[in-house]
């Protein structure tokens, strides 16, 4: 296996995982939500958990509107981009960018 496999390999096991975490990210601030409407007591032993999502799901936020706004500049679609980006993290800005710019 060489380098580039291996990479694509990797990029793919990230995109897998970054998807189903940031899908249960929004799964529990969902209930979270849910709970402080429905005066259902949250435990406090929680409150990291939601401090990390919170900043995972901000971070990806931020790079599927950074992915959005130069989406259209690399021939991509920017809503489809800045959502896939959203889900994907940081691989999916690497792919936008890594892109050849047709010349």
């Amino acid at each position: 296996m060489n380098f580039n496999d291996a990479k694509k390999t990797l990029s793919a096991w990230i995109k897998v995982i970054s998807i189903v975490l940031i899908t249960g990210a929004i799964a529990l601030e969902s209930w979270n939500f849910y709970a402080g409407l429905a005066n259902i007591p949250v435990p406090s032993s929680l409150n990291i958990v939601f401090a990390i999502e919170r900043f995972a799901v901000a971070v990806h936020l931020v790079e599927g509107i950074v992915a959005a706004v130069f989406a259209s500049s690399r021939q991509q679609r920017p809503l489809q981009y800045g959502v896939y980006t959203f889900f994907v993290g940081t691989v999916g800005l690497l792919e936008l960018f890594t892109k050849v710019d047709p010349e």
